[in-house]
């Protein structure tokens, strides 16, 4: 017997770029697809459900969904709007989605009334997350007229164009059910060698292939797998609503599969007392709550913990506390080449610098994973990306991908689901910090993942960093012949520094092409993205200068310098560096996400201030309501410096005697 994806009238809502036409929906007019007037795209997971809403893991979400929807200047979904206008049926544009990993959106979406969402394209983990809750998602644009025109629509219909496992899965009502019917008990069964070449994308997920019923022997591309992971990592935001699902349908104690591979870090939370959104929102309780069950899942279970530290504890810390961002840390201490490193974040590909396969999945994925391990994975095609030529004096790997997200290809979506291949002279001669940037900022590309083949360097990272003498083997590289989707060539010898506008990272323009230079007035440094050695190596080498000439940052500008983990703020203590931002007036914070994720100073308070950051996404209100321009640490430093966007190399010549 067919089963229907709606049981009873579709109410449609169209996400349109006019606001006066989604008020209006919202108010009972229904509108034709054509009256809709274009389609919001890249609607980002940061507007679906802002920061604040994510300390809610049940229900309650349903009151939240597309509160931080910007359409033109306006802000048109109010809290309850969705379920009083009984919503049923949401449409969006382009690469719906984007962003950040959380499985709070599409659970927003679904506890609010919504059944079923269309758009143009989705990103990986959006649709993976919708597919692992019950939400029914489609890229056939077609059925909202049929919709509107009362056509019955069936299940089977929404997934005859997805892989087998994503059907299955769908049609089971989530990963849940799904994996307790399907996956208990299945072992490792790598696939048998064969004479193919292959990229080292394929090579590590063939050596981690778990076989099941519902998955094929040899996958290829857009074939639904689970694979086993080396290392599952999950933090704050998301252990809540975890331990809520698993409880819920399993009860207590849970049986954690390889529980000593899991790592549970607290990174998002340490300046919550700070921060002018969780403060204005009202929500520090939740917070704190939410960091509370946290630590007791963990004690429950006995898993290993990082936490971040706050000032005063930072200030009583006698150096054995090891914390940091959570995927800046599996770097540091965990990943190796050849490994399978999953988080509950997008910026999980940080990892793969080292030449291991690292991706984002959502609060099911990895709910799932814990009591089973397997991981779900779609598996895709690769992009070779050739960074061709050697870098000029004063451009980073940061001004690299600002590049790439520029390029028409990757705008048009050419990298959504992909795997990001990084090679070629310039990616050679970068650090394994450098590498990282690159590799991390997949997020943004839209990619699976980035990866870098291991080298000489990786050994001198893992030794010098790590005390680990990593053995690089001969098959950890991508074949001649293997195949790509793609390939992208950059002359990086024709880069110079780039600042991506505000709105979105793909906003990407030369600086020397602005003629006129917006003022700034919050200047940060620090993320994941941004927060590693190098990056502070960068920072100090342009506030050094500076100092050396009696500059300082001007009055109404203020700059942060946050350290991504405890041992990039060693480094820094050790070498003096600290001395040397106190000097130039920036204020040093200790690890964490912070204003990255408008998690603490650094943010902006109004929507007239305008940020220059090194984070990684720009999207509206992503790091407070003012207007966010992207550009790399050098850059960053130097415009705080000058007090408008300026380049090191500008701000040398205004100052040359």
């Amino acid at each position: 017997m067919a089963t229907y994806v709606l049981d009873g009238p579709a109410r449609l809502l169209f996400l349109s770029r006019d606001p006066a036409r989604v008020t209006a929906q919202l108010a009972g007019t229904a509108l034709a697809p054509e009256q809709a007037g274009p389609l919001r795209d890249d609607i980002s997971t940061d507007e679906i459900t802002p920061v604040p809403i994510l300390t809610h893991f049940d229900e309650q979400l349903g009151r939240y969904p597309y509160t931080g929807l910007r359409a033109g200047d306006a802000l048109p979904i109010g809290v309850d709007a969705i379920k009083r206008a009984g919503v049923n049926v949401v449409v969006g544009g382009k690469r719906y989605g984007k962003g950040s990993s959380r499985e709070h959106s599409p659970m927003a979406e679904k506890s609010a009334g919504v059944r079923l969402v269309i758009a143009e394209s989705f990103e990986r983990i959006y649709r993976q997350n919708a597919d692992n809750i019950g939400l029914y998602t489609s890229t056939d644009m077609g059925l909202a007229e049929r919709l509107r025109q009362g056509a019955a629509i069936t299940v089977d219909e929404i997934v005859a164009d997805r892989d087998a496992l994503a059907a299955a899965i769908v049609r089971a009502g989530g990963l849940l059910a799904f994996g307790q019917a399907r996956l208990g008990g299945v072992e490792p069964q790598p696939a048998a060698e064969d004479a193919a070449p292959r990229t080292l994308f394929e090579k590590i997920i063939l050596r981690h292939l778990l076989r099941t019923a519902v998955t094929p022997a040899a996958p290829e591309p857009g074939d639904g797998v689970f694979i086993r992971a080396d290392w599952r990592f999950i933090h704050e935001y998301y252990t809540g609503m975890a331990a809520h699902m698993l409880h819920a349908r399993f009860g207590r104690p849970l049986r954690l599969v390889d529980r000593e591979r899991i790592v549970v870090f607290e990174d998002h939370t340490s300046y919550v007392d700070e921060s002018p959104n969780h403060v204005r929102a009202g929500i520090v309780p939740n917070v704190l709550a939410m960091c509370r069950a946290q630590r007791g899942f963990v004690e429950a279970y006995g898993l290993r913990q990082h936490r971040t530290l706050t000032e005063t504890e930072a200030a009583r810390d006698a150096g054995g506390n090891v914390a940091g961002i959570s995927h800046a840390m599996m770097a540091e201490r965990y990943a190796l080449p050849g490994q399978v490193v999953v988080g509950t974040d997008s910026h999980t590909p940080h990892s793969g610098a080292l030449g291991c396969v690292a991706f984002g999945v959502g609060t099911t994925d990895m709910a799932n994973a814990f009591v089973t391990g397997a991981v779900r994975l779609t598996v895709p095609a690769s992009l070779r990306v050739e960074l061709a030529g050697v870098l000029p004096p004063g451009v980073t790997a940061k001004d690299v991908v600002l590049h790439l997200l520029a390029l028409p290809e990757i705008r048009s979506g050419a990298g959504v689901g992909k795997v990001f291949e990084f090679t070629g002279e310039a990616v050679a001669a970068l650090s394994i910090d450098e590498r990282a940037t690159l590799t991390n900022m997949t997020a943004e590309l839209g990619g699976l993942t980035g990866i870098v083949a291991p080298d000489a360097e990786t050994a001198r990272f893992l030794r010098e960093r790590r005390g680990v003498d990593a053995a690089i083997e001969p098959w950890m590289r991508s074949d001649p012949g293997a195949a790509y989707a793609a390939t992208l060539r950059v002359d990086c010898g024709a880069l110079s520094p780039l600042v991506a506008a505000p709105g979105d990272p793909g906003n990407g323009v030369p600086l020397a092409a602005l003629r006129e230079r917006p003022r700034v007035d919050i200047a940060y440094g620090g993320s994941c993205t941004a927060g590693k050695r190098e990056d502070f190596d960068h920072y100090h080498e342009v506030l050094a200068w500076a100092v050396e000439r009696g500059l300082s940052i001007p009055p109404g500008v203020a700059l942060y310098l946050q350290y991504g983990t405890t041992a990039v703020r060693d480094y820094c203590v050790a070498r003096g560096y600290d001395r040397t931002f106190a000097a130039a007036g920036a204020r040093i914070l200790q690890p964490s996400c912070g204003a990255c994720a408008n998690c603490g100073p650094g943010s902006s308070v109004d929507a007239g201030q305008v940020t220059v950051s090194a984070i990684n996404r720009n999207f509206p209100g992503r790091s407070g309501p003012g207007s966010v321009w992207l550009a790399s640490p050098p850059t960053v430093m130097a415009s705080a410096l000058a007090g408008e966007l300026t380049s090191f190399a500008e701000l040398q010549a205004r100052h040359a005697p």
